[in-house]
């Protein structure tokens, strides 16, 4: 007889893998990304490993690769995850018909501001993200291609409005997110508490306004 997983009720063989059969049936990408989550959370991203998270899940770890090829993909899947959470709120300020100028200032701040909330808050997933953009992994760039896009949209709606030089907007959007680089790339994290980052970024910020304004 062997004891089931969280259960004092000892099962058979047979009964075991009928459970870890059901187990298998109900699982879902989410739920294994979840599991993901708390085990990164548990054990950080250098000690996870996909074991971990078949064992939190009550199934074989052979079973996660019918939804992800390996730790490497899971991983890619569990931060892309987590930054889409974090782009949400850029996205809806990119769709706004505001004025352009705040509305990219705005933009910008709430990254930051974003960013850094979840190197200090969520620190096991940020060192995923950390890692992964030492790796130079597809989600990072794909991450920066969508932020590309939300302040190109930013830069389109000002050309528009006559607040803005008329600019090639996805040139001008990489240019831009290319100079702030270091106040919200997480390869930059270290530099976000020197006390002088606030006037280095109103710096920079006055020069990305006056090549900006018409």
């Amino acid at each position: 007889m062997i004891h089931g997983f969280g259960s004092a009720a000892p099962l058979s063989l047979c009964e075991l893998l009928k459970a870890l059969r059901m187990n298998e049936k109900a699982l879902t990408p989410d739920a294994i990304l979840d599991a993901t989550e708390a085990a990164l959370r548990r054990f950080g991203p250098a000690k996870t490993s996909v074991i971990d998270v078949a064992r939190a899940l009550n199934v074989s770890h052979g079973s996660l690769y019918r939804h992800f090829d390996g730790k490497a993909e899971l991983l890619d899947a569990v931060v892309a995850r987590w930054l889409s959470r974090m782009t949400g709120p850029l996205s809806v300020i990119a769709a706004e018909s505001g004025p352009a100028p705040e509305r990219l200032r705005r933009w910008f701040d709430i990254l930051m501001a974003s960013v850094r909330a979840k190197a200090e808050n969520d620190p096991d997933l940020f060192g995923t993200y950390l890692e992964l953009a030492r790796l130079d992994r597809p989600v990072v760039a794909d991450h920066q291609a969508r932020l590309t896009v939300h302040v190109a949209k930013i830069i389109d709606d000002g050309v528009k409005q006559a607040a803005f030089t008329s600019v090639e907007s996805g040139m001008t959007a990489c240019a831009i997110l290319d100079a702030t680089l270091r106040f919200h790339h997480p390869l930059h994290a270290r530099e976000w508490a020197r006390p002088e980052m606030k006037l280095n970024f109103d710096a920079v910020w006055r020069l990305i306004s006056r090549g900006l304004s018409r």
